[in-house]
């Protein structure tokens, strides 16, 4: 079994990969192999419902989307960390999910279908629970089993050396980290004794019929 975490943020090494390496390191105690994916720092577009996703399976930019799309069928878990920009999740990162959830969806790719997920949260001061509850909604709508810890999922500080002295968000890290892991192996377990759920056509309607 092996988890993905995602590093939304600018900074390759800052407060959120820093959270997310004690999310890695705990994950790897429980026998859980772990990679690091960074987006980068270029400017991502957000999509432009052009919905050639599904014919292609990916999205018709050609950028990092695409290469996170063509490994994460690869992994069983994913934990997804933004830092706090303007009191939610960075720009960067929601165009990100935008398009690479959206692909998946409209290509039929279930890369994601009924793999475990988390958000990890870095900030300076406020802002940290409104990007988790942005976060989640990605889950929610992909069908992910969203991973909870203690607490909210988050690290205040504005720097790495920081965010290793919150002492609470470390360990709100490491629970997490052991959380996943656990649900990881029931999964496991549970999927050699137990069908997957009834796949079901998708119902459109609007808020008039």
């Amino acid at each position: 079994m092996k988890v993905l975490l995602v590093n939304g943020s600018p900074h390759k090494e800052g407060c959120t990969f820093t959270a997310l390496c004690t999310v890695s390191d705990t994950l790897n105690q429980n026998g859980i192999d772990t990679d690091m994916f960074w987006i980068g720092n270029r400017p991502l577009s957000g999509c432009i419902a052009c919905r050639k996703c599904r014919e292609k399976n990916c999205c018709v930019f050609q950028d990092v989307v695409n290469d996170f799309l063509e490994l994460a069928g690869d992994y069983d878990g994913f934990i997804f960390g933004t830092p706090v920009h303007w009191g939610g999740a960075s720009g960067a990162i929601t165009s990100f999910l935008d398009r690479a959830f959206y692909a998946d969806l409209n290509g039929g790719g279930k890369r994601f279908y009924l793999k475990p997920a988390a958000a990890v949260i870095s900030a300076r001061r406020a802002g940290t629970t409104a990007a988790w509850d942005q976060m989640n909604k990605y889950f929610g709508l992909m069908q992910m089993p969203i991973i909870t810890s203690r607490y909210w999922n988050m690290v205040h500080g504005t720097t790495p050396e920081e965010v290793r002295e919150d002492r609470k968000g470390i360990q709100t890290m490491e629970i997490l980290g052991h959380n996943m892991a656990y649900f990881l192996k029931c999964r496991d377990i549970g999927s050699k004794l137990l069908p997957l759920p009834p796949q079901m056509s998708v119902v459109y309607t609007n808020f008039i019929r």
